[in-house]
């Protein structure tokens, strides 16, 4: 499969560039080695939450390196490439789910602390006690982390290919980082994971604002590109129609239903060192959207006015044809051409390796340990690792073979994990909730939601979105009236 059509085959980084690059992801395993010396005790939650230890910096940090992925830096401008100024929905889109950590991280975190929760479910658990409920909730999630790590591992293949020019093919680049990540994952577990996060996450910030104020430089900033593209794409300033509008609030109540509880998010929630710190890391995320989605946007929507014509796969990759026509230019040194890429292929590994390590914990706690219901806390923690590197495998070939976008994938993922969505926003709130209801709430939206997406598939007279509503958005609204309609009967029969 060639994944280099339409993109100039000069390689982004010369000799030392690529050593530099060699040394940083090298780095990475060592600061694995020294989060395995650090480790406290060989249990579930040293592995998995650090120790809940955190603190605001580290926290920070590892929240942003693991929200702004390959999906930030590669799918959002393709996504704006595409769509023009209709995807300044994004920014809406990131701060939903900071709106929703606000709504329900703090208390969820005391929870956790007195319950010793180490996976999402662990909270559904113990909120409504009914097995099938967690062990659905788990699926959903495993399969949403799965699509998570795919679609970065399609994205750190696009990049590899552009930095060595096509020398290194997109298979053999994501074999070898995910090998490095899965490496550095498994021997230190959380605390491994959040301290290259606060490599990864400061290097992205940098990476993001230099490149951004670049473009404003060399391209004469958004007016100037804004009119080329009136003159050769005037549909991307078209006013949205009521559909795109209803899309748009559809877009935004994925962000607050799903990205929101995204399982290593909530993870990160537990890892807090305590609720200031946690408040506090989520008070400074609420800035972020701005400062690395909308910067972003503005890097596909300047490559639509200077690179025009490209299809639907090659415009993922107009990050790096930016790139690669600024360094033509002589507009961006070879020192900041590292930096940039750096920061992009930290905020994929820095994603990645907290969806496998928290894909790795729901298997391990919720769906193993329930079938050996007595081995210990060691034995478990050296199946998680174990795991890690076979859902790893996994992922990499369907990464290689699979030809979806990269912001479709998000899509479908995140129209899956919403319909976990009410079992924690609702459970945390409503103490006479019943187990019954929400389980089949969950039930409904899902195959609402699956059966909207393969009818489309399969070429039927039914769009991914009906009436401009993602399929997963449909599954919601029908996955909480399900559960209201289940309340009240409930009610009415005990009346």
């Amino acid at each position: 499969m060639d994944y280099s059509h339409g993109v100039n085959q000069t390689p982004l980084l010369g000799t030392g560039g690529l050593i530099f690059m060699g040394l940083y992801l090298l780095s990475l395993i060592i600061i694995g080695w020294l989060g395995r010396k650090a480790q406290k005790e060989n249990t579930l939650a040293d592995f998995y939450l650090a120790g809940r230890g955190l603190g605001v910096f580290v926290l920070f940090l590892t929240l942003y390196a693991t929200q702004y992925s390959g999906n930030t830096l590669v799918g959002f401008a393709g996504r704006a490439y595409r769509d023009g100024y209709d995807a300044l929905v994004l920014i809406t889109f990131l701060s939903a789910a900071v709106g929703a950590w606000l709504f329900y991280a703090p208390k969820l975190f005391r929870l956790s602390r007195e319950h010793h929760f180490i996976t999402p479910i662990d909270f559904i658990e113990y909120r409504f006690n009914y097995k099938w409920l967690s062990i659905l909730g788990a699926v959903l999630c495993i399969i949403a982390l799965a699509n998570y790590i795919l679609t970065n591992l399609k994205a750190i293949g696009y990049i590899v290919v552009a930095v060595t020019g096509g020398a290194v093919p997109f298979a053999i680049g994501i074999i070898v980082l995910s090998l490095i990540m899965v490496t550095y994952e498994t021997l230190g577990g959380m605390r491994s994971v959040a301290w290259t996060d606060v490599i990864q996450g400061t290097i992205l910030l940098f990476g993001v604002i230099i490149i951004f104020i670049i473009i404003q430089f060399e391209y004469g900033g958004l007016s100037i590109v804004s009119d080329q593209l009136m003159k050769t794409a005037p549909e991307k300033f078209f006013s949205p129609t009521w559909i795109e509008k209803r899309t748009w609030i559809s877009t935004v109540a994925l962000g607050f239903f799903g990205i929101s509880i995204y399982p290593h998010a909530i993870q990160r929630i537990y890892s807090a060192q305590n609720e200031h710190t946690l408040k506090r890391s989520i008070q400074i995320m609420a800035f972020m959207p701005l400062v690395t989605v909308f910067f972003m946007v503005v890097v596909g929507i300047v490559g639509s006015g200077i690179i025009p014509g490209l299809d639907r796969a090659d415009s993922e990759k107009i990050t790096l044809l930016v790139l690669q026509d600024l360094s033509q230019r002589g507009a961006i040194s070879g020192g900041l051409m590292v930096l940039f890429l750096s920061a992009t292929i930290a905020a994929i590994m820095s994603t990645v390796d907290s969806a496998l390590l928290s894909m790795s914990s729901i298997i391990t706690k919720d769906i193993y340990s329930r079938f050996k219901p007595t081995v210990n806390q060691s034995d478990l923690t050296k199946m998680g690792k174990l795991l890690s590197w076979i859902i790893m495998a996994i992922a990499v070939y369907l990464a290689i073979i699979l030809p979806q976008t990269i912001w479709r994938l998000l899509e479908i993922k995140l129209e899956l994990l919403i319909q976990v969505a009410p079992a924690i926003f609702l459970g945390l709130y409503l103490k006479k909730l019943k187990s019954k209801s929400v389980f089949m709430g969950m039930v409904i939206g899902t195959l609402v939601a699956v059966s909207i997406m393969i009818a489309n598939n399969l070429g039927m007279n039914i769009p991914a979105k009906p009436w401009g509503i993602h399929a997963g958005v449909w599954g919601l609204m029908i996955n909480i009236g399900t559960i209201y309609f289940m309340e009240k009967l409930s009610g009415f029969k005990n009346e």
